[in-house]
């Protein structure tokens, strides 16, 4: 996915989602950026913190590097999915059951949606937990492969790999940052600090 790597290091407008092409008709649908740049314009539009990796060393000293920026290193975290435990087991984290204990909470995610920058997030990740619950710094880890268009396409997806048991307290997190003027569309919401560290996984 050599587009991250294009994308880096060039600013671009959040409002940068299609691609106008003179050539093209002027009654011509214009080009639409493909799910994982549309997805890194609208995340970073939001407030997100992105770190794109391509293997899981790099994804190691990402997360290094935010617990050193933020003096982590020493502070708990509040972590539900113990798959993460494994996966940052050379960091010896500190777990807390208390949330007003910890730090930052560290998860994965079911889906990155593409056309609003958010998170989707469910009972997996959260428990039955509530987002303003929860503290207010997050360390997301996700992957390439967990790209979607819509929520209507990740809550489809959710429900295709839960056939058994679909999972409970389905959400999006999509405020990374304080709104200055409070609207009725920021109304109730909570805003994360939130890093995402992505793995190139396709």
């Amino acid at each position: 996915m050599s587009l991250f790597r294009k994308l880096f290091g060039k600013k671009k407008d959040p409002s940068e989602e299609t691609i106008p092409n003179e050539e093209r008709g002027k009654y011509m649908p214009e080009i639409k950026l493909p799910a994982d740049e549309r997805f890194t314009i609208n995340f970073k539009a939001n407030g997100g913190k992105f770190l794109y990796c391509e293997n899981m060393d790099e994804i190691k000293d990402s997360f290094n590097s935010i617990l050193i920026e933020n003096d982590w290193h020493n502070k708990k975290a509040f972590i539900i999915d113990e798959r993460l435990e494994e996966l940052f087991k050379g960091f010896d984290l500190k777990k807390s059951k208390k949330i007003s204990e910890t730090s930052y909470f560290l998860s994965t995610c079911e889906y990155l949606i593409s056309d609003d920058g958010s998170l989707l997030i469910s009972s997996n990740q959260i428990a039955e937990k509530k987002l303003k619950e929860l503290p207010h710094n997050f360390i997301i880890y996700a992957t390439t492969s967990q790209f979607v268009e819509s929520i209507g396409e990740g809550l489809k997806g959710i429900k295709e790999k839960s056939k058994a048991t679909i999972p409970t307290n389905i959400t999006t997190i999509k405020h990374f940052k304080a709104a200055e003027d409070k609207d009725f569309l920021t109304y109730g919401s909570s805003a994360k600090n939130l890093y995402l560290l992505l793995l190139e996984d396709l």
